[in-house]
Protein backbone atom coordinates (compact mmCIF):
# COMPACT_ATOMS: atom_id res chain seq x y z
CA UNK A 1 0.00 0.00 0.00
CA UNK A 2 2.99 2.21 0.92
CA UNK A 3 4.81 1.71 -2.15
CA UNK A 4 1.21 2.40 -4.40
CA UNK A 5 1.03 5.79 -2.06
CA UNK A 6 4.58 6.72 -3.59
CA UNK A 7 4.16 5.79 -7.08
CA UNK A 8 1.16 8.05 -7.14
CA UNK A 9 2.53 10.99 -5.62
CA UNK A 10 5.27 10.43 -8.11
CA UNK A 11 3.52 10.87 -11.06
CA UNK A 12 1.73 14.16 -9.58
CA UNK A 13 4.11 16.26 -11.07
CA UNK A 14 3.13 15.18 -14.72
CA UNK A 15 -0.99 15.49 -14.46
CA UNK A 16 -2.43 18.39 -15.94
CA UNK A 17 -3.38 21.26 -13.92
CA UNK A 18 -7.04 22.06 -13.12
CA UNK A 19 -7.63 25.59 -14.70
CA UNK A 20 -8.51 27.93 -12.27
CA UNK A 21 -10.94 29.86 -14.87
CA UNK A 22 -12.98 29.23 -17.66
CA UNK A 23 -14.74 30.88 -20.29
CA UNK A 24 -18.72 30.41 -20.86
CA UNK A 25 -19.88 31.73 -24.10
CA UNK A 26 -23.03 33.12 -25.71
CA UNK A 27 -23.50 34.61 -29.33
CA UNK A 28 -26.10 36.52 -30.67
CA UNK A 29 -26.21 33.63 -33.75
CA UNK A 30 -24.11 30.44 -34.79
CA UNK A 31 -25.46 31.25 -38.50
CA UNK A 32 -25.26 33.83 -41.12
CA UNK A 33 -27.20 33.62 -43.91
CA UNK A 34 -25.85 35.30 -47.23
CA UNK A 35 -29.37 36.20 -49.20
CA UNK A 36 -30.14 38.71 -51.93
CA UNK A 37 -30.79 41.23 -49.11
CA UNK A 38 -27.74 40.68 -47.09
CA UNK A 39 -25.52 43.91 -46.51
CA UNK A 40 -23.99 42.81 -43.59
CA UNK A 41 -24.42 42.15 -39.89
CA UNK A 42 -23.76 42.82 -36.82
CA UNK A 43 -22.40 39.82 -34.48
CA UNK A 44 -22.82 40.31 -30.61
CA UNK A 45 -20.52 38.12 -28.42
CA UNK A 46 -20.45 38.02 -24.78
CA UNK A 47 -19.49 35.83 -21.82
CA UNK A 48 -18.79 34.99 -18.29
CA UNK A 49 -15.77 34.03 -16.61
CA UNK A 50 -16.52 30.60 -14.38
CA UNK A 51 -14.34 30.49 -11.02
CA UNK A 52 -13.57 26.79 -9.79
CA UNK A 53 -11.17 28.46 -7.12
CA UNK A 54 -10.85 32.37 -5.85
CA UNK A 55 -9.61 34.85 -8.38
CA UNK A 56 -6.24 34.91 -9.13
CA UNK A 57 -3.63 37.87 -8.52
CA UNK A 58 -3.31 39.70 -11.75
CA UNK A 59 -4.88 42.10 -13.96
CA UNK A 60 -7.49 39.79 -16.16
CA UNK A 61 -7.37 40.83 -19.93
CA UNK A 62 -10.02 39.14 -22.63
CA UNK A 63 -9.16 38.70 -26.47
CA UNK A 64 -11.62 37.95 -28.82
CA UNK A 65 -11.04 36.54 -32.51
CA UNK A 66 -13.06 35.42 -35.36
CA UNK A 67 -11.47 34.57 -38.71
CA UNK A 68 -13.07 33.28 -42.21
CA UNK A 69 -11.90 30.69 -44.16
CA UNK A 70 -8.25 30.33 -45.41
CA UNK A 71 -7.17 30.84 -48.62
CA UNK A 72 -3.85 30.65 -50.53
CA UNK A 73 -3.24 34.32 -52.30
CA UNK A 74 -0.37 35.87 -54.07
CA UNK A 75 0.39 39.87 -53.53
CA UNK A 76 2.05 41.80 -55.91
CA UNK A 77 4.36 44.66 -55.94
CA UNK A 78 3.52 47.36 -58.78
CA UNK A 79 6.47 49.52 -59.68
CA UNK A 80 6.85 52.47 -62.33
CA UNK A 81 8.58 51.73 -65.08
CA UNK A 82 8.64 53.57 -68.43
CA UNK A 83 5.75 55.71 -67.41
CA UNK A 84 3.37 53.21 -66.64
CA UNK A 85 2.29 51.01 -63.57
CA UNK A 86 3.35 47.24 -63.69
CA UNK A 87 3.90 44.05 -61.48
CA UNK A 88 7.02 43.28 -60.06
CA UNK A 89 7.39 40.89 -57.31
CA UNK A 90 5.03 38.57 -56.06
CA UNK A 91 5.09 36.74 -53.00
CA UNK A 92 2.53 33.72 -52.64
CA UNK A 93 0.71 33.69 -49.19
CA UNK A 94 -0.08 29.90 -48.28
CA UNK A 95 -2.71 31.22 -45.74
CA UNK A 96 -4.41 34.09 -45.12
CA UNK A 97 -8.02 34.41 -43.77
CA UNK A 98 -10.61 35.53 -46.31
CA UNK A 99 -11.63 37.61 -42.71
CA UNK A 100 -10.09 38.41 -39.74
CA UNK A 101 -11.40 40.35 -36.12
CA UNK A 102 -9.55 40.68 -33.05
CA UNK A 103 -10.83 42.58 -30.27
CA UNK A 104 -9.60 43.45 -27.02
CA UNK A 105 -9.72 44.80 -23.66
CA UNK A 106 -6.83 46.72 -24.20
CA UNK A 107 -4.18 47.33 -26.76
CA UNK A 108 -2.58 44.38 -27.46
CA UNK A 109 1.14 45.37 -27.05
CA UNK A 110 0.20 46.13 -23.52
CA UNK A 111 -1.92 43.09 -22.37
CA UNK A 112 -0.04 40.03 -24.92
CA UNK A 113 3.57 39.01 -24.78
CA UNK A 114 4.78 37.61 -27.88
CA UNK A 115 5.18 33.95 -27.07
CA UNK A 116 1.43 33.51 -26.67
CA UNK A 117 1.23 35.19 -29.23
CA UNK A 118 3.21 33.00 -31.73
CA UNK A 119 1.56 30.27 -30.09
CA UNK A 120 -2.40 30.96 -30.72
CA UNK A 121 -1.31 32.69 -33.89
CA UNK A 122 -3.79 35.69 -32.13
CA UNK A 123 -2.98 38.88 -34.62
CA UNK A 124 -3.38 39.63 -37.74
CA UNK A 125 0.22 39.31 -39.24
CA UNK A 126 0.69 36.28 -37.00
CA UNK A 127 -2.81 34.91 -38.62
CA UNK A 128 -1.22 34.89 -42.08
CA UNK A 129 1.29 32.11 -43.13
CA UNK A 130 3.99 33.17 -46.18
CA UNK A 131 6.01 29.35 -45.62
CA UNK A 132 8.85 30.14 -48.11
CA UNK A 133 7.93 33.14 -49.16
CA UNK A 134 11.88 34.29 -48.04
CA UNK A 135 13.23 32.90 -50.93
CA UNK A 136 11.32 35.26 -53.37
CA UNK A 137 11.36 38.20 -51.56
CA UNK A 138 13.34 39.60 -48.89
CA UNK A 139 11.20 41.57 -47.17
CA UNK A 140 8.22 39.16 -46.68
CA UNK A 141 7.18 41.62 -43.29
CA UNK A 142 6.67 44.44 -46.06
CA UNK A 143 4.19 42.31 -48.60
CA UNK A 144 2.19 40.71 -45.40
CA UNK A 145 2.01 44.53 -43.87
CA UNK A 146 0.81 45.63 -47.37
CA UNK A 147 -2.15 43.01 -47.33
CA UNK A 148 -3.87 43.87 -43.94
CA UNK A 149 -3.64 47.09 -44.88
CA UNK A 150 -5.59 46.72 -47.85
CA UNK A 151 -8.22 44.20 -46.02
CA UNK A 152 -7.95 46.53 -43.17
CA UNK A 153 -9.52 49.34 -45.45
CA UNK A 154 -11.97 47.19 -47.07
CA UNK A 155 -13.01 46.02 -43.70
CA UNK A 156 -12.16 42.59 -44.07
CA UNK A 157 -9.58 43.00 -41.32
CA UNK A 158 -10.40 44.73 -37.95
CA UNK A 159 -8.13 45.58 -34.88
CA UNK A 160 -10.95 46.38 -32.34
CA UNK A 161 -8.48 47.42 -29.44
CA UNK A 162 -10.46 48.07 -25.93
CA UNK A 163 -13.90 47.26 -27.32
CA UNK A 164 -14.21 44.53 -25.02
CA UNK A 165 -16.16 45.13 -22.14
CA UNK A 166 -14.92 43.56 -18.88
CA UNK A 167 -17.18 43.93 -16.07
CA UNK A 168 -16.21 43.39 -12.40
CA UNK A 169 -13.95 40.53 -13.99
CA UNK A 170 -16.50 37.95 -14.80
CA UNK A 171 -18.92 39.34 -17.88
CA UNK A 172 -17.63 40.42 -21.35
CA UNK A 173 -19.46 41.34 -24.21
CA UNK A 174 -18.24 42.44 -27.73
CA UNK A 175 -19.62 43.34 -30.93
CA UNK A 176 -18.16 42.82 -34.47
CA UNK A 177 -19.62 43.81 -37.74
CA UNK A 178 -19.23 41.51 -40.45
CA UNK A 179 -18.92 42.75 -44.28
CA UNK A 180 -21.29 42.35 -47.03
CA UNK A 181 -18.91 40.78 -49.12
CA UNK A 182 -18.88 37.42 -47.00
CA UNK A 183 -16.56 34.08 -47.67
CA UNK A 184 -19.11 31.11 -47.09
CA UNK A 185 -17.60 28.59 -45.20
CA UNK A 186 -16.95 28.10 -41.34
CA UNK A 187 -15.71 30.60 -39.10
CA UNK A 188 -14.03 29.60 -35.93
CA UNK A 189 -14.30 32.23 -32.78
CA UNK A 190 -11.91 31.84 -29.83
CA UNK A 191 -11.76 33.57 -26.39
CA UNK A 192 -8.62 34.18 -24.79
CA UNK A 193 -7.99 34.70 -21.38
CA UNK A 194 -5.16 36.71 -20.18
CA UNK A 195 -3.23 37.43 -16.84
CA UNK A 196 -0.14 39.59 -17.06
CA UNK A 197 0.33 38.88 -20.51
CA UNK A 198 -0.24 35.43 -20.60
CA UNK A 199 -2.92 33.46 -22.29
CA UNK A 200 -4.52 31.18 -18.92
CA UNK A 201 -7.68 29.76 -20.73
CA UNK A 202 -9.19 29.48 -24.18
CA UNK A 203 -12.21 28.92 -25.40
CA UNK A 204 -13.14 27.66 -29.62
CA UNK A 205 -16.82 27.91 -30.86
CA UNK A 206 -17.64 28.17 -34.85
CA UNK A 207 -20.09 30.27 -36.66
CA UNK A 208 -21.79 28.91 -39.94
CA UNK A 209 -22.01 31.38 -42.98
CA UNK A 210 -23.93 29.88 -45.90
CA UNK A 211 -25.71 31.22 -49.11
CA UNK A 212 -29.19 30.91 -49.01
CA UNK A 213 -32.35 31.14 -51.22
CA UNK A 214 -31.20 31.88 -55.12
CA UNK A 215 -27.38 32.73 -54.28
CA UNK A 216 -27.52 29.24 -52.63
CA UNK A 217 -29.23 27.73 -56.04
CA UNK A 218 -27.00 29.71 -58.21
CA UNK A 219 -23.55 29.01 -56.01
CA UNK A 220 -24.67 25.11 -56.50
CA UNK A 221 -25.27 25.31 -59.81
CA UNK A 222 -21.55 26.81 -60.57
CA UNK A 223 -20.13 23.98 -59.11
CA UNK A 224 -22.34 21.04 -59.99
CA UNK A 225 -23.44 22.21 -63.24
CA UNK A 226 -20.56 24.46 -64.76
CA UNK A 227 -22.06 24.92 -68.35
CA UNK A 228 -25.56 24.76 -67.27
CA UNK A 229 -24.26 27.96 -65.28
CA UNK A 230 -22.30 29.55 -68.16
CA UNK A 231 -25.40 29.43 -70.74
CA UNK A 232 -27.92 30.61 -67.74
CA UNK A 233 -25.48 33.70 -67.33
CA UNK A 234 -25.46 34.69 -71.10
CA UNK A 235 -28.81 34.16 -71.50
CA UNK A 236 -29.53 36.66 -68.40
CA UNK A 237 -27.30 38.97 -70.06
CA UNK A 238 -28.60 39.21 -73.92
CA UNK A 239 -31.97 39.06 -72.31
CA UNK A 240 -31.19 42.22 -69.84
CA UNK A 241 -28.97 44.22 -72.34
CA UNK A 242 -32.15 43.50 -75.13
CA UNK A 243 -34.12 45.06 -72.40
CA UNK A 244 -32.03 47.96 -71.97
CA UNK A 245 -32.15 48.69 -75.56
CA UNK A 246 -36.00 48.20 -76.19
CA UNK A 247 -36.67 50.44 -72.91
CA UNK A 248 -34.29 53.17 -74.47
CA UNK A 249 -36.05 53.11 -78.29
CA UNK A 250 -39.20 53.43 -76.39
CA UNK A 251 -37.87 56.95 -74.60
CA UNK A 252 -36.46 58.22 -77.88
CA UNK A 253 -40.01 57.53 -79.62
CA UNK A 254 -42.12 58.97 -76.75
Amino acid sequence: MRALLIALLSFLPFLPAVAEESVVLGLSQDKVSITTRFDGSNLLIFGAIKREAPMPEGPLDVIVTLAGPTQAITVRRKERRFGIWVNAEAVPMSQAPAFYAVASTAPLPEILNNVDDLRHTITIPRAIRAVGATSVAPDVENFIDALVRIRMNKGQYQMLEGLVRLDEDTLFRTEITLPSALTEGVYPTRIFLLRSGAVVARHDAVINVQKEGVERSLFEMSREQPLLYGILSLVIAVAAGWGASAFFRMIRQA
